[in-house]
Order: structure tokens, then sequence, then C-alpha cells
């Protein structure tokens, strides 16, 4: 149990170091080894300079962690072809991370896209 404890403190350190702040590989390093993360944060922080985590509810198991959090950012770079649209969006995602040694190995992420697009204005709210 004090191993799930721990990681839970590790994951909330690591959102609150990367919230708000640009996302250098010096600072990811720190937290992880995922390499296919390390880009994913990248991708996110050209587009979303400065973008931060809000972690709404934790749960531990073993060497995993799973999150249900927010992202919010302003959308200052290009993403996906779509050109900055200054607009601030946030939106769900759900995260889980492999701990081994103090470091983030793996992730597995799910977000709500459909929500980022309609904030973004490039598609049509349904009725």
């Amino acid at each position: 149990m004090e191993q799930q404890k721990q990681n839970k403190e590790f994951i909330i350190g690591y959102f609150n170091a990367l919230s708000g702040v640009i996302k250098t590989r010096e600072l990811v390093d720190r937290y992880m080894t995922d390499e296919e993360l390390k880009e994913h944060i990248a991708f996110f922080d050209t587009a979303f300079p400065r973008y931060e985590l809000f972690a709404d509810e934790m749960t531990a198991e073993g060497n995993r962690v799973v999150i249900r959090a927010r992202f919010k950012g302003s959308h200052e770079g290009e993403f996906n072809g779509i050109l900055p649209t200054h607009r601030t969006v946030e939106f769900p995602f759900v995260v889980s991370y492999e701990i081994e040694n103090g470091k983030i190995v793996h992730h597995w992420l799910i977000a709500d896209s459909m929500a980022l697009m309609e904030q973004l204005g490039v598609m049509n709210v349904p009725a």
C-alpha cells in the first residue's frame, strides 16, 4: 500500500511540475523514460504553450496510477494543421502511468478530442 501512495505523490508532483511552464527536455527527463510520452508532451506544448494539467481523480494499484484529469491551454501554435486560434480550451482525459524506479516507463491515454475540436471551432457542436 505504501508504494501506491508514493506513486500517487510522484504523479501529483509531476503534474504540478509540468503545469503552466514550458516543458523542456530536462524537465520531462526527470519524470520519465517513456519516449512516446516525451514526444506527446513536446507536441502539445508547441501547440498549447504552458498548458496546465488538473488531476480530478486518481487510483493506484501495483506500479500503475490511473488519473481522470483535465487539460487547459491556449491554442498558440499549429495543431494537426490547424493554425493558432488563440482560444483557450479545456477538455477531459484519462491517463494510466506505469512507474518503475521513480520514473514513468509507459503510459496509455485517451482524451475527449471531440471537445477539443469543438472548442477550437473546427467542428460544430451537435444540436
